[in-house]
């Protein structure tokens, strides 16, 4: 079978630069993209660059949210974007930490907590889930910005109670409906990102 070298449009390269991405760089489902002239490319870059734009989050939680999502999502493109973004916000190394052990710590909990939800069984809520959570006692983000960034994970990864949950939590915390909308919107053009870019 005979392959065929996919030349980038313009504006793709744009957005592959802007990923910080160099011309070498191929994608098969980008190749797939090109070669169908899909006008969703841009729809992709535009959903991107337009999810750094928020009045409701500031430029370095976006940044530190998409850590915790790349993190979660095993994206080495993403994880490698969002540090340096986090860094040029002005993140520390251990708020970025945190943003990695948040995704971390919610994968765990997202997976048992579905499973208590799928199985809505008495005895398995009685069983102490001895999973280790110190981390959310005193973050380095503070108390609501950890909750968000475990609402934008859990949401991701489809956990009904804990996207419940936390959203609660934020509620509770003073935090705006239109903010925890932002950052589940974040998550989810970046889940969509890494089914191109990867």
């Amino acid at each position: 079978m005979e392959t065929t070298t996919v030349t980038y449009s313009e504006s793709t390269q744009e957005f592959l630069d802007f990923l910080k991405l160099g011309k070498e760089y191929k994608s098969e489902a980008l190749d797939l993209l090109e070669e169908g002239k899909s006008r969703y490319v841009t729809d992709l870059k535009l959903n991107f660059k337009n999810s750094f734009e928020s009045e409701y989050l500031s430029k370095k939680e976006i940044a530190l949210l998409g850590v915790a999502l790349a993190v979660n999502s095993n994206h080495a493109i993403l994880r490698t974007f969002f540090n340096e973004n986090a860094l040029q916000e002005g993140a520390t190394t251990a708020e970025i930490a945190e943003a990695v052990g948040c995704a971390s710590l919610l994968s765990a909990n997202n997976v048992f907590y579905r499973f208590r939800h799928f199985m809505n069984k008495e005895k398995y809520n009685e069983i102490p889930a001895r999973i280790k959570m110190n981390i959310m006692g005193r973050p380095v983000n503070g108390k609501e910005f950890f909750e968000l960034m475990s609402l934008a994970v859990s949401a991701v990864n489809g956990c009904e109670m804990c996207v419940k949950a936390h959203e609660h939590s934020l509620i509770e915390l003073g935090s705006k409906e239109e903010r925890i909308f932002e950052s589940v919107r974040l998550a989810s053009v970046i889940v969509s990102l890494s089914k191109v870019i990867y």
